[in-house]
């Protein structure tokens, strides 16, 4: 498996992405720069979390139009796996390769804490490690994270199976939602299911001495999913 990793100008989790890519796949993972207008043959784009060109003018609508996002919009459209993390979630729905839009969070706040997920969709290439249902604990740490999208378009999402993961009750039953998401939701696919975007960050999950594990399960089903 081969797997690329697009670096814009102000990410600031692409190392951690591609150690933990590197770490499921058990070999090198290349590191592509914005600026780029070609890419070598790949398996898996990664965008990666951060604050591309500092989140001026709106979160990842620069870098949607970075001239390697070209190539990125031409690889998804031929089915090529593309998984938008956090600041990359913001730039996939920026370069209209998934629907809706991050906005401000609800309470106009930077927000950094663990979070628990809900698997909804196990039958993808992303989360066939998961079972439906299965809760997971991972971090989140964004200003623009309320996923918003059109009432009738969360509906067609919803009967097309598009919704990936929502908050669900913490700890106590303690309300999750950190953001303000619609429908609570904290990741979307594509109507084909090859392009992912969540904001939790899998990559700070994935090494038991960073706190846990719970997003490893993601890199190991791309792993299983496109070797």
């Amino acid at each position: 498996m081969k797997a690329s990793v697009i670096v814009f100008p102000g990410s600031n989790c692409d190392r951690d992405v591609q150690v933990a890519l590197a770490n499921a796949i058990g070999g090198p993972v290349d590191m592509v720069w914005h600026g780029d207008s070609e890419m070598a043959k790949t398996d898996l784009i990664v965008l990666p979390g951060g604050f591309s060109y500092g989140d001026y003018l709106r979160s990842g609508a620069m870098s949607a139009r970075s001239p390697v996002m070209r190539e990125v919009v031409a690889r998804a459209e031929q089915g090529v796996a593309v998984l938008g993390i956090c600041n990359g979630f913001q730039v996939l729905t920026e370069a209209g390769l998934l629907p809706g839009a991050l906005l401000p969070n609800a309470g106009l706040k930077f927000v950094c804490r663990d979070v628990q997920i809900r698997v909804e969709n196990s039958q993808t290439l992303f989360t066939n490690g998961y079972q439906a249902g299965q809760t997971l604990r991972i971090p989140v740490a964004h200003h623009d994270g309320q996923y918003f999208v059109e009432p009738d378009r969360l509906d067609e999402m919803q009967a097309g199976d598009q919704i990936a993961f929502r908050y669900c009750a913490g700890e106590e039953g303690r309300k999750n939602n950190p953001n303000g998401s619609i429908d609570d939701i904290a990741g979307v696919f594509n109507r084909r299911k090859t392009v992912l975007g969540l904001m939790p960050h899998p990559e700070r999950a994935a090494d038991a001495s960073h706190g846990g594990t719970d997003g490893q399960g993601l890199l190991n089903s791309l792993v299983s999913a496109l070797s």
